[in-house]
């Protein structure tokens, strides 16, 4: 079993961090709850740095703040496997910000790697087999059992030399700048903000449904998300999609009609029927003028020219990416082909000025998109 020193008290956080904050590079992962909880929260804080490793409980431990200016030293590499959940989570549990960040999983990708899970890499670097069975388990729950500390703990020990790895591969292939904007830049997401907008905006296929069902849609997910919070479950535990799809295409307002529909269990029948059955009874009430209608953006007729520039983009994009052996996608992605080909700018500092285009895209391939634009390649 691995070896790791669990940390549950403040005294004994801030004297790992005084350990950790003369180290070059500290590897990081985290454990959520997020199978198990309305709100999920970080339950586990798993830190390595020469061959020792440290399990953070903040749910036992007042005072982050060391862990904060742990974070924010950007004196210390952070390493991290596929850091975007992670910087959000311990934003907004914590208000955590990350200085300093090297993604692997980012890393590999501009390696073309193409499986770039953990236990993929591990496999393939170090022959490692990773185990996956507490992978979705509650780890809210206190306490918590031995075996799953010492899992959590193991998805931090290669972190340091994963990383020595990728950094000499990046070096050899003139990419290790690329990363590094790239991580800089990845530090700095944060998570969705709260609003009154409609839920059906994060609902997939609202937009090809008509008003009246839109309405009955809004009214049983806002009933569903009612009860998660006051279950404190995961809204998908409540209610899939495909049963809110199945109540939004059937509309049962009786109690005869949702059980002939089939689309809810006997269980959630017994659970939700009441709520269910008001809300869409409300919905299928509405007058058509109060009726939601899902936003639409009016698109300019098509350009030609417009399009002619983003197929050439595409193609070149194709052919370096392909001699470069990384995905397309990666080299730059469809929003930025759209974004120069809308702009045509004429040089590279008009290119540099286009929003969400990375220095290291114009360094390593603006005199190339400039060429494209203009018919030279």
């Amino acid at each position: 079993m691995i070896d790791y020193i669990y940390i549950t008290d403040n005294d004994s956080l801030r004297e790992a961090v005084n350990t950790l904050s003369r180290s070059q590079a500290v590897a990081f992962d985290l454990e959520a709850d997020s199978m198990y909880h309305y709100q999920e929260r970080v339950c586990l804080i798993q830190m390595a740095q020469n061959g020792r490793i440290w399990v953070i409980d903040p749910l036992e431990i007042d005072d982050m703040e060391p862990l904060r200016d742990l974070f924010a030293d950007a004196s210390v590499e952070k390493i991290f496997h596929g850091a975007d959940y992670d910087i959000r989570s311990l934003y907004r549990d914590f208000r955590i910000e990350i200085s300093n960040l090297f993604d692997t999983e980012l890393a590999s990708r501009f390696l073309g790697v193409s499986q770039t899970g953990l236990a993929n890499i591990l496999s393939a670097r170090f022959d490692v087999f990773v185990e996956k069975k507490y992978q979705k388990k509650d780890w809210s729950k206190r306490p918590l059992p031995p075996e799953m500390l010492a899992y959590a703990a193991g998805d931090v020990v290669y972190l340091h030399a994963l990383t020595d790895l990728l950094k000499a591969e990046l070096k050899e292939a003139g990419r290790e700048k690329w990363v590094r904007e790239e991580c800089r830049l990845l530090t700095q997401v944060r998570p969705a903000e709260k609003n009154n907008d409609p839920l059906f905006l994060r609902f997939q296929g609202a937009g090809r449904m008509d008003r009246r069902s839109l309405a009955v849609l809004e009214a049983v997910l806002q009933v569903r998300d009612r009860m998660a919070r006051k279950r404190d479950r995961p809204v998908f535990k409540i209610m899939g999609s495909r049963t809110i799809r199945g109540i939004v295409s059937e509309k049962p307002v009786t109690l005869a009609d949702l059980k002939k529909s089939r689309v809810m269990s006997d269980k959630q029948i017994a659970m939700y029927a009441n709520e269910v059955l008001a809300a869409v009874k409300n919905a299928m009430d509405l007058s058509p003028e109060d009726l939601p209608a899902y936003p639409r953006i009016k698109k300019p007729a098509p350009d030609p020219r417009l399009s002619h520039r983003i197929k050439a983009l595409k193609s070149w994009r194709e052919t370096i990416a392909d001699s470069l052996d990384i995905p397309a996608g990666q080299l730059i992605n469809n929003l930025q082909i759209a974004a120069i080909a809308t702009v045509n700018p004429r040089d590279k500092t008009a290119l540099l000025n286009i929003d969400g285009i990375k220095a290291w895209q114009v360094k390593a391939f603006g005199d190339a998109f400039l060429a494209v634009l203009t018919g030279k390649v």
